[in-house]
């Protein structure tokens, strides 16, 4: 099991119309801040923008953790990092071979992280795996919060996990969709070192004590 294990809750989970008290809420409990941007078509939902990320900066310190659900997403870094993204993920499904895109996220001064749809084989992305701060196994099929996890993916966390531990690599194994105390300690075992939680950290009604209760359930 990995020894430090973050919490990243998920803003798509989020009542819009309180983000600054809720944002407020999670400093000192989570770890990251986890933000899905989507634009209705390589994903069937539209979510947020830059203008709200960028709103949301001056409220924490919390690291973002940009997670793009877009068909173009080489096109707007220069602006998330001037909102104060500090990683940028993207799927492999877009962008089969981003060895380019990756240099042109470092240039603007952001961590780099490719993402898998649950029915992609972990062999898209194995030749770029030293390329990666992240990698990110997706427990749902992107789109939507409050789905169930697929727990047909956690065999491929595993093959994630093996893959870098035998090459010496520093990669956060991230997963997302559906992570909850009940099966986050799976999860962890299985080799994630970041939990996406939106539902079972915004959805409660004290943010903060779900995440200690997320990190309870993975210490038990």
């Amino acid at each position: 099991m990995p020894a430090e294990v973050k919490i990243a809750p998920s803003l798509l989970a989020a009542d819009f119309s309180r983000l600054g008290d809720q944002i407020r809420a999670l400093e000192g409990s989570a770890d990251w801040l986890h933000l899905d941007v989507m634009d209705g078509h390589f994903v069937p939902n539209i979510s947020f923008g830059i203008p709200v990320i960028e709103s949301l900066r001056p409220l924490t310190g919390l690291f973002f953790d940009c997670h793009v659900m877009t068909t173009n997403p080489g096109d707007y870094l220069a602006e998330l990092a001037k909102a104060g993204v500090n990683l940028v993920s993207v799927h492999i499904e877009a962008v089969p071979d981003p060895t380019a895109l990756e240099e042109r996220v470092r240039e603007q001064g952001l961590g780099f992280g490719l993402v898998l749809n649950p029915r992609t084989p972990f062999d898209a992305v194995a030749p770029f795996t030293e390329r990666c701060d992240l990698l990110v196994v997706m427990s749902v099929e992107p789109g939507f919060g409050g789905q169930t996890l697929i727990p047909e993916v956690l065999p491929k966390v595993r093959q994630a996990r093996e893959w870098v531990e035998v090459r010496g690599l520093p990669t956060d194994i991230q997963v997302d969709g559906g992570v909850t105390p009940a099966n986050a300690r799976h999860v962890v075992e299985a080799g994630a070192t970041v939990l996406v939680a939106g539902s079972a950290v915004f959805g409660a009604d004290d943010p903060p004590q779900a995440i200690e209760e997320l990190r309870r359930a993975v210490r038990s």
